[in-house]
C-alpha cells in the first residue's frame, strides 16, 4: 500500500465495491437463466478480502495523518514566494514569517523563487512534498495566470489547497510630481481629449499594474498605450521622471515617494478610501462607478497535504496576520489585513479568477 493516498485508497474501495454489486447481479441472473455461478464463490471473496484490505489501508493512512498532524511542525517551514528579495510580497511573507517562527517554535524560511510572473515559484510548490512544511505565498498571478497562459506547469483549482488569505491593498494611480494633471478629472479629460498619445506603465505584461490599467481603459473607455518594464521600480522611475503619464500600482512600492512629493496620488483603486490619504478619492467615486483593482496576498499548500495539517496551518497563519504587531506593522507600510479561511479563501480565488478572466479576453491580452 506504499504511496497510496487517501484519495486513491477510497476510490479503489469504490471500484471493488461496485464490481461486487455487479458479480451479485451477474450471479443472480445466471441462476434465473440456470446457467452456473460466474466465477463462484472464491471470486467473491477475493473482492471482499480485497476491500478489507483497502479499508485497513485507508484508516492506516487516516491514522498516520492524524498522527502527523499532532506533531506538526517538527522541522522548518518554507514560505516559497514567487517574487524576487526586497519588494512588497517578499517585505509581507517576512512579517509573516517572524511571528509563525514564534508561535510554531520552528523556523519559518522564505525562500525566493521568482520568474516567469509568480509560474516558476507556484510550480515549485505543487510538485513539493504534500506534508506541510512548503507552502506557497500566493500572489494574484495565480488567479489571472489562468487565463494568460495557454499552457501552465499547474493549476490552481487541482493542485492546491487554499490555506488562509492575509489581506491586501487597493491599487493607487499616480502621476509624477511635474505632471499638468492636479486631479483625476483633468486627467481623464486628457485622455478622452487624445485617444493613444499617453501612456501608463506596469511591471510586466500581464502583471497587476497591467491589469488594472486595461480595466481602467475599459471603466473609463479611454485608450493609452501600456509600457511594459522588468519590475516595478524601473516603471516608477520613468513615471517621477516624466516618462509615462501614469500607473496604477501597489502602494507598499510607491508610499515613500508620494510621502516624499515626488509623485502625486490621484485616486484609490479599492472600494473605500485609506487612511493614509484620507483627501484622495475613490475611481468609484471619482466617477468610474464599480472599479476596483487591489493586490492580495494568501497561502496554498499542495492538493494532498492532510486536512488536519491545513487546518493547523490556518489556524496559526490567521492568528499571526491578526495579531497586533504584524497588523501595525502591515498597516505602515500601507497594507491591510483581510484574513479568510480555507473555505473562503477558495471562493475568493474563484471570484478573481472569473474577474480577470473577462478582462483579460475583452483585452486579448497574451504572455507567451
Amino acid at each position: 500500500m506504499s504511496g497510496l493516498t487517501r484519495k486513491k485508497i477510497t476510490g479503489l474501495i469504490y471500484v471493488n465495491e461496485r464490481m461486487i454489486l455487479w458479480f451479485n447481479y451477474y450471479e443472480k441472473a445466471g441462476r434465473l437463466r440456470g446457467r452456473p455461478p460466474c466465477g463462484g464463490n472464491e471470486m467473491k471473496s477475493k473482492l471482499f478480502q480485497r476491500c478489507a484490505l483497502l479499508g485497513c489501508a485507508l484508516a492506516s493512512v487516516l491514522a498516520a495523518n492524524g498522527a502527523q498532524a499532532q506533531t506538526f511542525p517538527d522541522k522548518p517551514v518554507h514560505i516559497v514566494v514567487p517574487l524576487a528579495a526586497g519588494g512588497a510580497v517578499d517585505a509581507v511573507a517576512r512579517t509573516l514569517g517572524q511571528k509563525l517562527t514564534q508561535q510554531l517554535g520552528q523556523p519559518v524560511i522564505i525562500d525566493n523563487k521568482p520568474g516567469a510572473n509568480g509560474n516558476i515559484g507556484a510550480e515549485a510548490v505543487a510538485k513539493s512534498a504534500p506534508d506541510g512544511y512548503t507552502i506557497l505565498m500566493a500572489i494574484p498571478a495565480v488567479t489571472t495566470n489562468q487565463s494568460l497562459y495557454a499552457k501552465l506547469p499547474y493549476d490552481t483549482f487541482k493542485d492546491f489547497a487554499p490555506v488562509a488569505r492575509l489581506g491586501g491593498a487597493p491599487l493607487i494611480l499616480v502621476v509624477g510630481a511635474d505632471s499638468p494633471y492636479k486631479t483625476f478629472a483633468e486627467l481623464l479629460a486628457a485622455l478622452r481629449a487624445n485617444p493613444g498619445k499617453f501612456s501608463y506603465g506596469s511591471s510586466g505584461n500581464g502583471s497587476s499594474q497591467h491589469l488594472a490599467g486595461e480595466l481602467f481603459k475599459a471603466s473609463a473607455k479611454v485608450d493609452a498605450l501600456h509600457v511594459p518594464y522588468k519590475g516595478g521600480a524601473p516603471a516608477v522611475t520613468d513615471l517621477i521622471g516624466g516618462q509615462l503619464t501614469f500607473m496604477l500600482t501597489n502602494p507598499l512600492e510607491v508610499q515613500a515617494q508620494i510621502k516624499s512629493g515626488r509623485l502625486k496620488p490621484l485616486g484609490v483603486g479599492g472600494a473605500k478610501r485609506v487612511d493614509w490619504l484620507p483627501g484622495v478619492p475613490t475611481l468609484a467615486e471619482s466617477g468610474l462607478a464599480g472599479y476596483e483593482a487591489t493586490t492580495w496576498w494568501g497561502t496554498l499548500a499542495p492538493i494532498a497535504t492532510p486536512p488536519a495539517v491545513v487546518a493547523r496551518l490556518t489556524k496559526e497563519i490567521v492568528a499571526a496576520m491578526n495579531s497586533a504587531e504584524v497588523t501595525e506593522h502591515l498597516k505602515a507600510l500601507g497594507a491591510e489585513v483581510a484574513t479568510q479561511n480555507g473555505p473562503e479563501f477558495a471562493g475568493f480565488l474563484k471570484t478573481e479568477t472569473d474577474k480577470w478572466a473577462r478582462i483579460i479576453k475583452s483585452a486579448n491580452i497574451k504572455v507567451d
